[in-house]
């Protein structure tokens, strides 16, 4: 049975995410709850610093962990963690609380975990450039064009459209947009 998790987000006081996140796995590690609290991650970008010629990474969201924990059903069928792991986590050194309304722990939803670039998606691609595909989702619904360019990496593809009256119109889409047509 695969276990339903959610990614949420713990405010920590700044400078500590490192510690925190480390504070965290240890105690998972030490009370044996991995089943319970899964992954914990700092978002991070890589920059290059072109006066010190050195490649660095630098946090996304200073002062912000996310951890990513099972759930099961509230009383209202929401997803939510055991007060266990919500303790364990609240009770770390350096967190200050979750995000949310009233420190309440909320998590977040799959647009936001993909958008933030925590998760990604893997999309397998049937398609590829010069092939004839439909348009299965956003304005050009229903439409039919060619692919102009793929970039599998950044979930990208272009289509060529013949739109308004017979004008060819390029447009950028999601991998998942778009499908062979047959």
């Amino acid at each position: 049975m695969a276990i339903d998790a959610r990614w949420y987000v713990v405010h920590t006081y700044s400078g500590y995410e490192k510690k925190v996140a480390t504070n965290i796995e240890k105690m998972v590690e030490n009370r044996k709850m991995q089943d319970q609290i899964l992954e914990v991650t700092i978002p991070v970008e890589t920059v290059t610093d072109i006066e010190k010629n050195k490649t660095v990474e630098r946090l996304l969201f200073p002062g912000y962990v996310l951890v990513k924990v099972a759930v099961t059903p509230d009383r209202d069928n929401r997803p939510a963690m055991s007060d266990e792991t919500w303790l364990l986590i609240r009770n770390t050194r350096g967190v200050t609380g979750f995000v949310g309304p009233e420190n309440k722990a909320i998590p977040l939803t799959d647009e936001e975990v993909i958008r933030l670039g925590v998760e990604k998606r893997v999309v397998e691609v049937s398609y590829g450039v010069g092939d004839t595909v439909n348009i299965i989702d956003e304005i050009f619904d229903g439409f039919t064009g060619v692919v102009e360019e793929l970039d599998v990496d950044n979930n990208m593809v272009k289509v060529s459209v013949s739109a308004l009256f017979g004008k060819q119109t390029t447009v950028e889409l999601e991998l998942d947009q778009v499908e062979l047509a047959e």
